[in-house]
């Protein structure tokens, strides 16, 4: 595999540099993410204003995890699940949803278990759902502005999970202990 260099505010290059003291700002760390991602301002830059257009969208907290984390393990992102993980304890999100969401067996109510199907749906099918995917997500409670929410988090998704399989990227100590595999 690549040697990705996992770069602070001194090694990235200039465009970066700001990037990575935005993320020291608001994560108390340059995450490894984001230090291998400084390589490509461009792609720091682009992972960031997702991620905050993420959390400004019409999921609550619960809801966020959901799609985040049925992104993160369909993808069996070794980063990003435990990275997550630690978010979603971070904003209070119950293990009651997050150990369901870890280990791909039910969510604790239908609405919720709803919005993984759907994810898993635009994921597996590349966009392509039938009316029977968006008939059942739209009898859970959700809408038109939900269906593009749900494209918006896979959009952030593909680029960590993808960046983080070819560069290997190392776990953050903060969230080694939440250390996961996708279940055979």
């Amino acid at each position: 595999m690549a040697d990705f260099k996992l770069h602070d505010t001194e090694s990235a290059p200039e465009g970066a540099k700001p990037l990575l003291e935005k993320s020291q700002k608001g994560f108390g760390m340059i995450p490894s993410l984001h230090a291998v991602m400084a390589e490509s301002p461009q792609v720091l830059e682009a992972y960031q204003k997702l991620h905050q257009l993420v959390l400004d969208s019409s999921f609550d907290n619960d809801e966020k995890t959901v799609v985040w984390q049925t992104i993160n393990v369909e993808n069996a992102c070794h980063y990003c699940v435990p990275a997550h993980t630690g978010i979603a304890k971070m904003m209070e999100v119950s293990d009651d949803i997050i150990e369901p969401l870890r280990n791909e067996t039910p969510l604790p109510n239908e609405k919720l278990e709803a919005l993984r199907d759907f994810t898993l749906a635009v994921m597996r099918k590349q966009g392509n759902v039938s009316e029977e995917d968006l008939d059942a997500f739209f009898k859970a409670g959700y809408g038109h502005r939900q269906v593009l929410d749900v494209i918006l988090t896979l959009s952030q998704k593909t680029m960590s999970n993808y960046i983080n399989h070819i560069a290997q990227t190392p776990v953050d100590e903060p969230f080694q202990k939440f250390a996961w595999s996708k279940n055979q």
